[in-house]
């Protein structure tokens, strides 16, 4: 729905919360159902950016979704990331972002940001634990985490805007994996694994593999 409201001229902010999601997407076109009580959010960007970008803007929402979380969580919950764009918590996924673009001349054009998360249930993953806010207290209600979310997402973009990507790197590694960490990146051509070395100025992850360092542009980390 907000695709089809972007090509017709929405503007920038406009956002759509579904109540429950029975058709989800995820990357390399997973589905999945979520129910009633979870956050289901799609919104909508027009930055005055190149198409190489988009993945810094994933990457800036998933900063900007682990400030919420951590607001609305008690106090030391285990509010973590995954590379590119997974909420963990304690270990288990609690949330994802989508971040799919059109662009016109290298530029993009518009750029929707589908987000779920685990507020209240935490449907089963055939290849990973989940979790969810309710194993931390009461959860906060959607509408509710959805005007937190969006408050920190623009501080966030405008964080980039003004400053760059680099204070976006540094409060994204501030809940990534720890440096040396062993990870496997898989949706390249084969999975490769070596030890977490950070993330490059483009958003890429930084691979140590036997002393080499490699960038990784596309893929996801396993479980």
């Amino acid at each position: 729905m907000l695709a089809a409201l972007a090509a017709e001229g929405a503007p920038e902010g406009t956002a759509i919360l579904a109540r429950r999601q029975t058709a989800g997407r995820g990357r390399a076109g997973r589905g999945w159902d979520s129910p009633a009580g979870n956050l289901h959010l799609s919104v909508l960007l027009r930055p005055a950016a190149p198409l190489r970008d988009v993945p810094l803007f994933g990457l800036t929402a998933a900063a900007a979704l682990a400030d919420a979380s951590a607001a609305a969580l008690p106090p030391g919950a285990p509010v973590g990331l995954k590379w590119p764009n997974d909420l963990l918590l304690g270990g288990g996924k609690a949330g994802g972002i989508l971040a799919e673009a059109t662009g016109e001349d290298g530029r993009i054009a518009h750029l929707i940001l589908g987000i779920g998360v685990n507020l209240s249930h935490a449907p089963a993953l055939p290849d990973r634990p989940t979790a969810c806010f309710a194993s931390f207290g009461p959860p906060p209600e959607p509408v509710g985490f959805a005007g937190v979310l969006l408050d920190a997402l623009a501080r966030r973009l405008g964080q980039l805007a003004a400053e760059g990507f680099a204070p976006i790197r540094e409060a994204w590694l501030a809940r990534g994996p720890a440096p040396g960490a062993p990870v496997t990146v898989r949706g390249t051509a084969a999975p490769r694994s070596g030890r977490f070395a950070g993330l490059a100025p483009d958003g890429s992850l930084l691979l140590d593999e036997d002393g080499g360092c490699r960038a990784i542009a596309a893929g996801e980390v396993g479980a």
